[in-house]
């Protein structure tokens, strides 16, 4: 009887023979697929079109060496050509490589090759490029309305561009309609399985958005290649022996620019909804926390009033135990220590839910008044709303400081000064009174000569008599000189 090629028991794993069957089993299934790799490489599968559009082999078989001989490749060529990450659209002197999305094409002047895509699932699309393809290479020049025709290349590579921004508008179209269908009922409801939907279809039109990013810049790459673009006039070239001019490349730029725009579209128009989405799951964050926040609060105030139930039931506790209290046979004492029970409960309840109701409150800086702060909120809420301060003149905001403010002599922050480097603000207004002290009178003991960033209210009026009476005062020292020259 015959033994059998694998271990039964899968402790026999862990023995040496067993490794070494393990090991010999993962050597010739990676010989096997080295060969069928290498065998894989070194030949191509296409389709060729002659001058005339006509097809003239169907799915071939190329050898790699043959294709670099026969159309002037280099080897590097080709791996761009194999490679399905990176679209590419390179120009050589006889040949236009292209490798965009589904599509790998080898155009001449004379010929096209369209290479099998390796593992291509999306032969519908190939197909209907074919026929496009036989059609535009087909096209003539229409002597009836003075159309000029294309060169041989540049209708190849037209079909190309057609059958690429074609399909891109139609996979974005599978991919935006539901996308925008879970946001518009997300602002509704906040549904599980739309989220989960969500994540799904953003994780698609992110792929695609890199898609249509990564034909784009190809494109783009291209438009910023004069000389590429010179070179691309292949039938030029051949018959004249000669490449063109670098700057002669209207036609080809033009065409390169329509379809660099579509793709462009499609790029922003799939930018603008990754956007959406991305703001769509901060709101519903957001909101999602908010209830959190809200489950929280309900469950802290739970638990200050069964703290405030057990502070009660403590004193009762004690009462309830079975020693003499001396109070048993006082008719006063039920109702007594109820009252007390009750009473520490509700003083309880009472002093968490004010604790709870300050630590819950989320302020921004400048927003009114807090008159619960004390002292130090009294000074804070001097500065008032600084939306509404900043269209106020500084007459005006004087005065409604001094009615709101009272006697206080808390320091006033000017709108949009809420607490930002005061530091610096200080220095800079102590450098401002060492330049101006020559400016200052010494009837007045104010710290700048106009309005600072922030100073007493109290003396604000007192500087503005101040001020008035320096300027009384110049006025009549002028006017006792020009008395003195009258006389």
């Amino acid at each position: 009887m015959a033994r059998s090629k694998f271990p039964r028991d899968s402790s026999n794993a862990s023995s040496p023979s067993g490794y070494d069957e393990t090991s010999a089993q993962l050597f010739n299934l990676s010989r096997a697929l080295s060969r069928n790799t290498s065998g894989a490489e070194l030949k191509l599968r296409c389709t060729e079109f002659d001058a005339n559009g006509s097809v003239t082999m169907v799915s071939g078989e190329f050898k790699k060496s043959e294709l670099i001989a026969k159309y002037g490749l280099l080897p590097r060529d080709l791996r761009k050509i194999d490679s399905s990450v990176l679209p590419h659209i390179l120009v050589r002197p006889s040949a236009i490589l292209i490798n965009l999305l589904h599509l790998r094409v080898l155009i001449q002047s004379d010929r096209v090759l369209v290479f099998d895509a390796f593992g291509s699932t999306d032969s519908y699309t190939q197909s209907l490029f074919m026929y496009d393809l036989e059609g535009k290479l087909r096209q003539k020049a229409d002597p009836r309305n003075g159309s000029l025709n294309l060169p041989y290349e540049l209708r190849a590579l037209e079909a190309v561009l057609i059958s690429v921004t074609s399909g891109l508008e139609a996979e974005f179209a599978l991919v935006r309609d539901p996308v925008t269908h879970i946001l518009t009922e997300l602002e509704e409801d906040i549904d599980r399985d739309k989220l989960r939907h969500l994540l799904i279809h953003s994780k698609k039109l992110g792929t695609f958005e890199q898609k249509a990013r990564l034909v784009r810049d190809a494109i783009e790459d291209l438009l910023e290649a004069d000389d590429d673009l010179s070179a691309m006039y292949l039938t030029e070239r051949k018959a004249t022996g000669k490449p063109r001019a670098e700057n002669d490349h209207q036609e080809v730029e033009m065409l390169l620019e329509s379809y660099h725009k579509i793709c462009d579209e499609i790029v922003e128009i799939s930018g603008n909804l990754i956007s959406n989405i991305r703001n769509t799951e901060e709101v519903v964050r957001a909101i999602l926390d908010a209830n959190r926040n809200q489950l929280m609060l309900l469950e802290i105030k739970f638990s200050i009033g069964t703290l405030g139930l057990a502070g009660g039931t403590l004193i009762a506790g004690l009462y309830g135990m079975n020693l003499k209290n001396f109070v048993e046979e006082s008719d006063l004492a039920f109702g007594g220590v109820s009252v007390i029970c009750f009473g520490l409960s509700w003083l309880i309840c009472i002093y968490g839910m004010r604790k709870l109701r300050k630590v819950q409150k989320v302020r921004m800086w400048g927003e009114g008044l807090d008159h619960s702060m004390g002292f130090r909120g009294s000074k804070i809420g001097s500065r008032g709303n600084w939306r509404n301060e900043a269209v106020e003149s500084q007459a005006h905001t004087i005065d409604r400081l001094k009615v709101r403010g009272g006697s206080q002599t808390g320091r006033v922050l000017w709108p949009g000064m809420d607490g930002l480097g005061m530091h610096k603000l200080n220095n800079a207004e102590t450098d401002d009174q060492q330049r101006n002290v020559g400016l200052r009178s010494s009837t007045t003991d104010a710290n700048a000569p106009g309005m600072t960033i922030h100073e007493d209210v109290d003396n604000v009026e007192a500087k503005m008599k101040a001020d008035a009476k320096r300027e009384k005062g110049l006025m009549t020292k002028e006017q006792m000189k020009a008395q003195h020259k009258r006389q």
